[in-house]
């Protein structure tokens, strides 16, 4: 890790000033579909980039979208609003800036709607602004209000027109629904935060920092450095590499030459925390070492494929910064002391507003298991299956939008044998919220009926086994040994250990009071059901307000 920091820096230094350079854009969900929702609208691949590895870079994503402006000059006023909002959230870049009025100039802040404050001239461009979310609701049978109080602020831009950067500070004091609550207190660590602090009784504080650097190498290679969280995939879940657990320091080398995408990312993750009765407390928490690579490939205009392979080491090991090697190769001839994962996903565009898509990540291959010829069940047919399918414009109705997904992990997939190697960073899952051991139907739709209106709506079903007792491991726990399991090589099902089933559905209406401006009412209901507990049922309602900062997501 430290050879390939010092390889960034050297490069640093020799960027050319004609490869004008932008910051990455932050990975915020709906945002994103508002760029993906184009490119599946218009039924091929934008050249510009590969929406499988995200987040994207933003004058790459302006450059898609000036091309769209101009190919489609008739848009819906919610579609063109849209596109417009999206151009002007990265206004440096356009080619169409207006002059700005004698009235803008004599502002200090918000000469631009999107920033707060802005400064560009031939060696500096910079972008400040405030990040503010404050949400409050009330759930069933819960006396305290349910809230959240986010405080920020944002800074990115370039230097010399060659250097991207990001950077965002903030803190925030909250109090959780009760299934989030749970889910925090059983892994020990917030999903998207990672340490935190007491906030009175029931709440939890804690301060955020991400922040990256970015340059293009060459015409066709781009580098990051950062501490920041990645996705990997089409779906609203990923098996892969999600945006879930807590962002981690990385390098991250993209190489794109024309239909073919090659991406190497190396991390450092904490493997593990201490505590002090259950809270995150002082010391030096155990670290361990990511190592992953995809080729992406666009068969076309309308089929992408691709392939990917990842190492998590409970060291630094040489061998796995040759951005080329074939990890498990490598692997083979250290003795196999590392965790490899290899899998594929793909997209495919067979009709104008409409995308399928998919994941399928292998953990353990053994050929007569996996096909069942020795027996059926086996532990070691481990594996994560991902099916989907976007649709945009359902029935020719302007901007109503329609994502149904389907995911199922086998049981003791991303577990492992030897300490601090399981696919988790700071006890959270790198992939899925729920691990292993489960089922689940996702459906997810937008209409937006007015250009600051949009209207959501979120259908969840997961089946998944739990573990009855700390000491049995039926394969849902990332966290456990799975050569310490609850069963024999035979017989594992997905489900197994108390059956538990969740349905849960939300309702939200998010309103667009200004640039970045959000205005949320949602109403949420849930109930769990399990063969050992009694069926809870809960009603969630808040409301909540926003500024340059992503809705959160509670559908886990």
């Amino acid at each position: 890790m430290r050879s390939l920091f010092f390889y960034f820096l050297v490069l640093l230094f020799q960027v050319p000033a004609t490869w004008a350079q932008s910051p990455q854009l932050v990975y915020d969900r709906e945002y994103f579909q508002l760029i993906e929702r184009l490119e599946i609208r218009q039924g091929f691949f934008t050249e510009s980039f590969h929406t499988g590895v995200k987040p994207f870079g933003r004058k790459a994503v302006v450059r898609f979208l000036d091309g769209y402006k101009e190919a489609h000059p008739s848009l819906s006023q919610s579609d063109a609003f849209n596109l417009n909002y999206l151009l002007r959230d990265s206004w440096e870049h356009t080619t169409d800036t207006l002059e700005l009025l004698p009235q803008q100039k004599r502002r200090r802040f918000y000469q631009h709607p999107a920033d707060f404050y802005a400064y560009k001239d031939e060696v500096w461009d910079v972008h400040v602004n405030p990040v503010l979310h404050f949400q409050g609701g009330v759930e069933t049978d819960e006396a305290d209000l349910r809230f959240r109080n986010t405080r920020g602020l944002t800074l990115r831009g370039s230097i010399d027109n060659k250097i991207g950067f990001y950077t965002l500070l903030s803190t925030t004091d909250l109090v959780f629904p009760s299934w989030i609550n749970g889910y925090v207190q059983q892994h020990g660590a917030i999903p998207g935060q990672g340490f935190w602090k007491r906030y009175g009784d029931n709440g939890y504080s804690f301060f955020s920092a991400r922040g990256h650097i970015n340059f293009r190498a060459t015409r066709h290679i781009q580098m990051q450095f950062g501490h920041d969280s990645h996705f990997i995939g089409q779906g609203i879940r990923s098996f892969v590499l999600s945006d879930f657990s807590n962002p981690f320091v990385f390098v991250k080398i993209n190489t794109r030459i024309g239909p073919v995408n090659f991406t190497n990312l190396w991390g450092q993750l904490t493997a593990d925390i201490l505590t002090d009765r259950g809270v995150p407390t002082d010391g030096r928490y155990p670290q361990k070492w990511f190592s992953f690579h995809r080729l992406g490939v666009n068969l076309g205009k309308r089929f992408n494929l691709g392939l990917y392979e990842s190492v998590m080491a409970n060291r630094m090991d040489w061998n796995y910064l040759n951005p080329l090697v074939f990890y498990r190769w490598v692997e083979h001839q250290l003795g196999t002391p590392d965790k490899v994962m290899l899998g594929t996903d793909f997209k495919w565009h067979p009709l104008k507003g409409l995308q399928v898509y998919g994941q399928f990540v292998l953990d353990e291959f053994v050929f007569n298991e996996f096909f069942g010829i020795s027996g059926k069940g086996s532990s070691r047919n481990k594996h994560g299956f991902q099916l989907g399918i976007h649709h945009v414009e359902v029935a020719g109705i302007p901007n109503l939008d329609v994502q149904v997904e389907y995911n199922h992990a086998r049981p003791y997939t991303f577990q492992e044998k030897f300490d601090y190697q399981s696919y988790t960073n700071y006890r959270i899952p790198l992939t899925h919220p729920r691990g292993a051991n489960f089922r689940e139907l996702l459906v997810q739709s937008r209409f937006q009926p007015l250009p600051k209106l949009t209207l959501h709506a979120t259908a969840l079903y997961q089946m998944h086994g739990k573990d009855p007792v700390s000491s049995a491991n039926f394969g849902g726990d990332i966290l456990k040994n799975r050569v310490e399991n609850s069963t024999s090589l035979f017989g594992n099902f997905i489900g197994q250990g108390e059956k538990t089933q969740v349905y849960m559905g939300t309702i939200r209406a998010s309103y667009m009071l200004h640039h970045n401006v959000f205005l949320d009412f949602s109403q949420t209901l849930r109930r769990d059901s399990g063969e050992a507990v009694s069926t809870r049922t809960k009603a969630f309602s808040q409301a909540g307000l926003r500024l340059n900062t992503a809705w959160f997501d509670p559908h886990f």
